[in-house]
């Protein structure tokens, strides 16, 4: 069987020890506070720095999917070595990382036309796409074969969900995700939106009085949406700002305490969904084990 090498955009928001452990390449995107100076996501800017930044200088950033040639300079060494390639992408609704990196994938196979590579669409963000990242490695890791790999991730993704809740809705107004009315309203009645990511978009799932409350709700949304088969599913707790640790922490603990399968740190929310929600998203990300299919 001949190797490959899996490959994935940085909105995968996998912690930094996790990337080099299960041995992923990743393709930076990049951020701007200024319009002008793009700093690559990981490589020159921590998602704790990022936060630093937004909230001392008080802007809304902007972000810049990888360009083509990044994706090339990524994907050749690999080639190179003789591996085929499997880069999964950030949802192609929020971004054109995954037409990126398709675009680098017909460049290179002219001067590797013996060469295979495969570009998914995780229809994911932040800890779900993470998550499939992670289940890609296992499947390498228990000999998987590409065909075999790509097959069941087709499935795999369509698993997966994203439950989580903001402080304030100012960055998610500034986005368009919703009206002034509402962030007002939410500022002044203490309103914290439930928001989901599912197939590929977000969308409201209503609102909760109060940041506990809207942290007991999504807690018992992924209760009832997966407690039945608890053992079938992974998931991880993710959260922007570190001001957000400890909360974070006791949802984990929470549910790993009733028995649900909880990664053991809390990964960090990068630039893509910390540029569209601000620093104090808390979520829960969850996707069923490969096994389960």
């Amino acid at each position: 069987m001949k190797p490959y090498q899996i490959i994935s955009d940085s909105s995968c928001d996998l912690p930094t020890n996790l990337l080099e452990t299960l041995n992923i390449g990743i393709v930076p995107y990049y951020v701007s506070f200024d319009t002008v100076s793009y700093y690559k996501e990981i490589l020159e800017l921590t998602p704790e720095t990022f936060y630093d930044e937004v909230k001392a200088r008080k802007v809304y950033p902007k972000t810049s999917l990888p360009p083509i040639q990044d994706y090339i300079n990524i994907f050749e060494p690999y080639l190179k070595e003789g591996k085929d390639i499997l880069c999964i992408c950030l949802t192609s609704k929020f971004s054109g990382s995954y037409q990126s990196a398709i675009n680098a994938g017909n460049i290179l196979l002219e001067t590797y036309p013996d060469a295979r590579i495969e570009v998914m669409d995780s229809i994911s963000v932040t800890g779900t796409q993470g998550l499939l990242v992670y289940e890609a490695c296992r499947m390498r890791d228990e000999g998987y074969s590409l065909d075999r790999l790509v097959e069941t991730l087709d499935r795999q993704k369509q698993t997966s969900k994203i439950n989580f809740t903001v402080d304030s809705l100012d960055f998610l107004q500034k986005g368009g995700r919703v009206g002034k009315a509402s962030a007002l309203a939410g500022t002044i009645l203490n309103i914290k939106p439930i928001i989901i990511m599912t197939d590929g978009e977000l969308f409201p799932s209503g609102k909760v009085r109060g940041h506990k409350k809207a942290l007991r709700h999504i807690i018992e949304m992924t209760k009832e949406e997966i407690g039945a088969e608890k053992e079938k599913y992974r998931i991880c707790v993710i959260r922007a700002e570190r001001e957000r640790q400890a909360a974070a922490e006791e949802v984990s603990d929470e549910l790993r305490g009733e028995g649900f399968d909880v990664t053991d740190e809390i990964w960090p929310i990068g630039i893509t969904i910390g540029t569209h929600a601000g620093p104090t998203p808390i979520g829960i990300c969850y996707i069923k084990k490969y096994e389960y299919l």
